[in-house]
């Protein structure tokens, strides 16, 4: 029973640290002609490959409702329900999927919640400012942060070896 608890705990603790690396990289953007790109978005790939659904939308979603109430509150709830949905759908495609093949698995579902994201935002936008102009107008940006974020999640994911971590943490405590 100890273990379980144990285990827990660690859960709790790897979802509040993905949950504050949300906020912290929804603080700050890097500017581009244009608007700013967010690297948000890595940190819900890699968390939602890494976490079960519903910590996944903790760190996702809530992270970003949280990150932008701090620092950017107009779209909070767009942000909670957009990324919220995004790590949700990662997280249920990366652990029930393709067992036998969890990078096929994970890549397929950072695409689709890239997709997801970048579909959610423009709606919200389009919501929230009032205007599709607007929205059109920062489409790109929303296609390159879902990409990007793809590519930063998967690769610290799988390639520098966060995943193998990960597991091992989780295996020695269980």
């Amino acid at each position: 029973m100890a273990r379980n608890n144990h285990t827990t705990i660690i859960r709790i603790t790897l979802t509040a640290l993905f949950m504050a690396l949300n906020i912290a990289m929804s603080s700050f953007g890097i500017p581009v002609p244009g608007g700013h790109l967010y690297l948000c978005d890595a940190v819900i790939v890699l968390a939602s490959i890494l976490l079960n659904p519903g910590e996944a939308f903790v760190a996702g979603g809530i992270g970003s409702f949280l990150g932008d109430f701090l620092f950017y509150p107009e779209p909070m709830y767009v942000s909670l329900v957009t990324h919220g949905l995004q790590a949700v759908v990662i997280s249920v495609i990366s652990h029930y999927t393709l067992k036998k093949h969890p990078r096929i698995a994970s890549g397929i579902g950072a695409l689709i919640g890239a997709v997801i994201m970048v579909v959610g935002y423009t709606l919200g936008k389009i919501y929230v400012y009032s205007t599709f102009e607007y929205a059109m107008l920062k489409l790109p940006f929303e296609i390159v942060q879902g990409l990007v974020g793809v590519v930063v999640g998967f690769a610290l994911c799988w390639h520098f070896g966060i995943h193998k971590a990960f597991d091992k943490v989780l295996r020695r405590e269980a």
